[in-house]
């Protein structure tokens, strides 16, 4: 067998790609970052140049056109010359049997997180990690393991998932205002409204695929919100819904009353403890999302909702009933987004429309995406890179020594949500998690490769 020929480094192409990557960054930066515009005493508009903030930005994204032409691509071909087919596979194995011993470390490092963020920060400091960090990263991975089952399992591509996380939220709201009923029967209560109006968004997209089914979800989801905005009398419109109960500890409240949580068991009063115990409660939420999904997924309508992905047509010429396998994913989905949306609301106590926009439908798509169409470690991965650096920003406060006390890292969140985008779609194109665990197998079971698996969703 000849030897594979090493990939040639070409200085002089690499030199000139950093070139136009630098003049097209500085024409498409200028007006994004070069120039910050303010308001004035007078009311007058100012624009504020920052020939520094765009230098070192035009100055990044050289050096890693510069990086991806001299380390990165001759790297890639070398390492695609040598490899075979036993070793792609081989490779996948190896990364499956990673994950099955990295799981148990995860899970218990979730479990121990509230722990290990008090013994480093604290009571009072460690708030804002549990809450911010925590919380909010385990709400992502419960809308994405709902979403998971409709777009990664059955392959039907959804743009108005946040309804039926709009549809929790209300349901427990109105309803725990209005009759004063508990979370715990609220919560199921939330997940059958949010199913039922999943099937109805069903029925009418029975038909529809691609594109088309993109456009009906998307003006599904924004039929919702609109409703939302304009049955002042039921909803509030833009005012919202405030003073909505929130949880107790089997019947205790976490207050600073005599009755209180911190009363009852002799402890100090601290909000802390009602963030823990929301903490543990999402995180049972989550993990019971998951393993619902991973029991379908290997029961026959789970066959069912991958075969429908896979080849309606196929699917149908099998005696698949392709109605009831549609309509069972889009109820299911719903109803974990609605049970993440009741969550949402007991955990805020105040909910408006403005926390259901398409930017949180286009967020939780872009988590299951990423993180590999099917796979619910890819979703967590996904939702703790996203969330989880979408919040760190606000922790970046040393740049404002750099760029200026002006400086807000949290204003360029989408510039860098785009660009790991693109980074992934380079080097991962069908998600973080590419191979697949098969739901059926024949005496031995054996990791799917992602080279075999038709757009990285099996």
């Amino acid at each position: 067998m000849p030897e594979p020929v090493p990939a040639r480094v070409d200085i002089q192409r690499a030199i000139r790609e950093a070139i136009v990557a630098g003049l097209v960054a500085f024409g498409i930066l200028l007006p994004l970052i070069g120039l910050q515009t303010t308001v004035n005493i007078r009311n007058e508009l100012v624009l504020n140049p920052r020939p520094y903030l765009l230098a070192v930005m035009v100055a990044f994204v050289v050096g890693i056109s510069l990086l991806m032409s001299l380390v990165v691509h001759p790297l890639a071909a070398r390492r695609a010359a040598a490899r075979t087919e036993g070793a792609s596979i081989k490779a996948a194995e190896t990364r499956a049997r990673i994950a099955r011993i990295a799981a148990p470390f995860a899970l218990g490092f979730a479990f121990m997180f509230p722990v290990i963020v008090i013994a480093f920060g604290g009571l009072a400091g460690s708030v804002k990690w549990i809450d911010n960090f925590g919380i909010q990263i385990l709400i992502y991975i419960m809308l994405g393991l709902g979403l998971n089952i409709v777009v990664g399992l059955a392959g039907l591509l959804d743009l108005g998932y946040v309804a039926f996380y709009a549809v929790g939220a209300y349901s427990y709201a109105l309803l725990a205002k209005t009759f004063g009923f508990s979370f715990w029967m609220l919560l199921p209560l939330a997940g059958i409204l949010a199913a039922f109006w999943g099937i109805l968004l069903g029925f009418p997209v029975l038909r529809l695929r691609g594109d088309y089914l993109a456009i009906v979800t998307l003006a599904f989801g924004e039929i919702i919100r609109l409703v939302l905005i304009n049955w002042v009398d039921l909803t509030g419109g833009y005012a919202g819904i405030s003073g909505i109960p929130r949880p107790t500890f089997f019947g205790i409240p976490f207050n600073a009353n005599d009755d209180g949580f911190a009363a009852v068991f002799g402890l100090e009063f601290s909000p802390v403890y009602r963030t823990i115990f929301f903490y543990y409660l999402i995180l049972c939420l989550v993990l019971l999302t998951a393993f619902v999904t991973w029991r379908l997924r290997r029961l026959p309508i789970g066959r069912a909702w991958e075969a429908l992905r896979e080849d309606e047509i196929a699917c149908r010429a099998l005696g698949i009933d392709t109605t009831k396998t549609k309509l069972s994913a889009f109820a299911i989905g719903a109803m974990f987004g609605g049970f993440g949306g009741s969550f949402f609301a007991a955990r805020q106590g105040f909910i408006s429309p403005e926390s259901f926009t398409f930017m949180e439908s286009a967020m939780i798509l872009a988590i299951v995406v990423l993180g590999g169409m099917g796979s619910q470690a890819g979703v967590a991965i996904a939702a703790i890179l996203m969330i989880g650096g979408t919040e760190y920003l606000r922790e970046l406060d040393f740049l404002k020594s750099v760029f200026g006390s002006q400086f807000d890292p949290t204003h360029y969140r989408m510039l860098l949500f785009g660009l790991g985008m693109v980074l992934i779609m380079i080097w991962k194109p069908r998600g973080l998690i590419s191979t697949r665990d098969p739901t059926a197998f024949l005496h031995e079971k054996k990791t799917i490769a992602a080279k075999f698996v038709k757009e990285g969703r099996g």
